[in-house]
């Protein structure tokens, strides 16, 4: 195995372990459902998609939710909630990284962060409708919702939720690229070509 693909792997695990940890860390916000906890987690994914690519940050984002669910486990053996987060993640993450990977600034992260969030706010609305908010009503007895409360509770809940989260993130992430600038392109020069 060559060094570069050791030091990523080595990164890419480094990375999940402490988005795993910073999952651990997670809190309700008031007025909204108790179950949508707000975490720092994916600000890791963040970073390895600066540093090396889509995969990475993908790779980061499912290391995390396995071992989650490792430490954590499931009432009911599934987990529904770790493919929700893996899919928060993702839906994160890959606009980031197609503006930053395009503009590798400040605006350009910024930018990235700004999609994030409207695809993380939008694209989880539209997966907790049709996938995940049943999915908690087969898997874990959650009373079952439909139409317009279904409608209602997504517009209400999901919605504002993941845009305060992705504002949250979108602050995090813009201080520490600012103070990890140099190391960030050292790190995405060594590992990319």
């Amino acid at each position: 195995m060559n060094n570069k693909k050791l030091r990523k792997m080595i990164l890419i695990a480094m990375l999940g372990s402490i988005a795993t940890v910073l999952m651990q860390f997670n809190f309700p916000l008031p007025a909204l459902p108790g179950f949508l906890k707000i975490d720092f987690s994916e600000i890791p994914a963040v970073l390895a998609i600066m540093t090396m690519g889509p995969v990475a940050g993908i790779a980061v984002e499912l290391l995390k939710n396995i071992m989650h669910w490792f430490m954590s486990g499931s009432p009911t053996g599934v987990p529904v909630g770790e493919i929700a987060n893996f899919a928060t993640g993702v839906l994160f993450i890959m606009p980031i990284f197609f503006i930053f990977n395009k503009f590798k600034t400040s605006i350009g992260l910024a930018g990235g962060l700004i999609a994030g969030t409207v695809s993380m706010a939008i694209g989880m609305s539209v997966l907790n409708y049709l996938l995940f908010l049943p999915m908690y009503t087969y898997f874990m007895n959650f009373p079952a919702m439909a139409g317009n409360e279904l409608a209602t509770f997504i517009v209400l809940g999901v919605l504002p939720f993941n845009l305060i989260k992705g504002i949250m993130l979108m602050i995090i992430s813009m201080l520490l690229f600012k103070s990890m600038k140099k190391w960030i392109a050292q790190q995405r020069t060594q590992l990319t070509s």
